[in-house]
């Protein structure tokens, strides 16, 4: 008994040694120090992982916006294709219309340039009869030229009248005659008489008041032997005096003052086929 008793006290000695070892200021020191590390680890790990839940919150908030600005993107994307292919109709419409507006116009520009030659064709051909026609009176201050598509013939007054008179002489009813004897071969020219004088005032005329007067009544004197003594028809004809206000020069001289006393036979061709083009 006193064995195993004293057996039992050995290994229940051996017991209490080994579970109450006894530490040293030091190795205790270092243990409270990894303690505090570890506590201070855990504490930053818990921070760090509080930062983290916060930005994979608030990153999940911008990928929720990001989706929602896309799709708005795409809406407007779409709708801007729509807008798009739609004025691209509309203009290939605009572009065929146009084409087809040019092309008539294109057309109508020759039909003029046509209607314009078959002009200048005939007004040439009208400028070289009259010009034979009236040779014999070149001399005698009659001129005959193509002025803006028209034929202009030209009288010096005393190929016409005599000097201060509204009565046409001998002389200037033959220049007349042989003019008429071509208009009236020229059914669709129109015919303007113009009277013309120089700057000189008028004395002792009657009743003819001033240059105005005198070309005016100049101007009707030829159109009444025209209309009344060779036929021409009078639906043609237009008097116009211009007085001394459109001289072919100064009126400085004898010379330029008879080139500026006159009566000019304008000569056009009708261009009514000309106008209705215009007027379409």
């Amino acid at each position: 008994m006193k064995k195993i008793s004293l057996f039992l006290f050995v290994a229940l000695l051996a017991s209490a040694f080994t579970s109450c070892v006894v530490l040293s200021p030091k190795k205790y020191k270092a243990l409270l120090a990894k303690q505090d590390s570890l506590n201070n680890g855990w504490t930053q790990s818990q921070l760090m992982n509080e930062n983290l839940e916060s930005l994979i919150a608030k990153l999940r908030k911008d990928t929720t916006g990001l989706s929602s600005a896309l799709n708005d993107m795409k809406n407007k994307y779409s709708e801007m294709d729509n807008n798009y292919s739609k004025l691209r109709s509309n203009s290939s419409n605009e572009i065929n219309k146009l084409s087809a507006d040019l092309k008539k116009r294109e057309q109508r520009l020759k039909e003029v340039e046509e209607i314009l030659r078959k002009r200048d064709e005939a007004t040439n051909k009208l400028k070289e009869k009259l010009q034979q026609a009236l040779l014999g009176f070149t001399k005698s201050g009659l001129t005959v030229e193509i002025k803006n598509g028209k034929v202009y013939v030209s009288l010096t007054d005393k190929l016409l009248f005599p000097s201060g008179s509204i009565i046409i002489d001998e002389k200037g009813k033959q220049a007349l005659t042989q003019l008429a004897d071509v208009l009236k071969q020229q059914p669709e020219i129109n015919i303007a008489v113009e009277g013309h004088t120089d700057s000189q005032k008028i004395t002792n005329l009657g009743q003819i008041k001033d240059n105005w007067d005198l070309s005016v009544l100049r101007s009707t004197s030829v159109v009444r032997f025209l209309t009344e003594i060779c036929k021409v028809q009078p639906v043609r004809m237009t008097a116009t005096g211009k007085g001394e206000y459109q001289p072919l020069g100064p009126n400085t001289n004898a010379e330029n003052r008879s080139k500026n006393r006159r009566i000019e036979i304008v000569l056009s061709p009708k261009l009514d086929e000309l106008y209705d083009l215009i007027k379409q």
